[in-house]
């Protein structure tokens, strides 16, 4: 928990990058997406994988993945702990074998701030890459009076158009993140948004809409 405060005071929560302020992401070549997969069965043995797509064309230019044997435990909350290392891994050997390919942004599967301490896998490896992260979850992290219950599922329902979303306010009034659901495939299964590093969310929100062919972005689903 210390090392995590340490590291949260180096979080940027706003826009530093120039195309980030153009509204169609001008000068936006290449987005990232990583995650680490378990095999079934076994939460030892996982395949990290860093994907990196042209945009905004989509299409892969490099992919890394690698069968990883993770030794540290899996805690609430410290997940981060357990997977970045990995992930910080595969980005260094990106720079060392295809530097002209490095990511401008990242879209990470997990959580930013909306994390019990602020501090979730796609803050974590912002803060230790320096690059823009963006966190992207299947399911929503009860934090700050969060919670998956019968008001937050007919919020879900009330998304009925793509494009559609709303803000996840905690309890402490402090917005964590967004609700997004797309429009494809007709999916109602929502996304949530949140900052990890060197982006705001409104600008988070967008680039992850604009990346999106399936309920995934496309640079976590390759």
């Amino acid at each position: 928990a210390r090392e995590q405060a340490q590291l949260k005071a180096s979080v940027v929560e706003e826009d530093t990058e120039e195309w980030q302020k153009d509204s169609s992401f001008m000068g936006l070549k290449r987005v990232g997406g990583v995650d680490l997969s378990y095999i079934k069965g076994d939460d030892t043995s996982a395949c990290a994988s860093l994907v990196v797509l042209s945009y905004p064309a989509l299409e892969v230019l490099y992919e890394d993945c690698r069968m990883v044997a993770v030794r540290a435990p899996y805690v609430a909350g410290f997940l981060a702990f357990r997977e970045v290392p990995f992930l910080v891994e595969a980005v260094q050997r990106l720079q060392q074998e295809e530097p002209s390919l490095k990511p401008q942004v990242l879209l990470v599967d997990g959580n930013g701030l909306l994390h019990p301490r602020g501090f979730g896998v796609a803050c974590h490896l912002g803060v230790l890459t320096d690059l823009p992260c963006v966190g992207v979850a299947k399911n929503l992290l009860q934090v700050d009076g969060l919670a998956r219950d019968e008001l937050h599922r007919e919020q879900i329902r009330s998304l009925q158009r793509g494009g559609d979303m709303f803000p996840l306010t905690g309890t402490s009034g402090r917005v964590l993140g967004m609700v997004s659901c797309g429009d494809y495939n007709n999916s109602s299964k929502p996304l949530y948004i949140s900052v990890g590093h060197r982006v705001c969310l409104e600008t988070a929100v967008r680039l992850v809409k604009s990346c999106c062919r399936y309920r995934i972005p496309e640079p976590i689903r390759q």
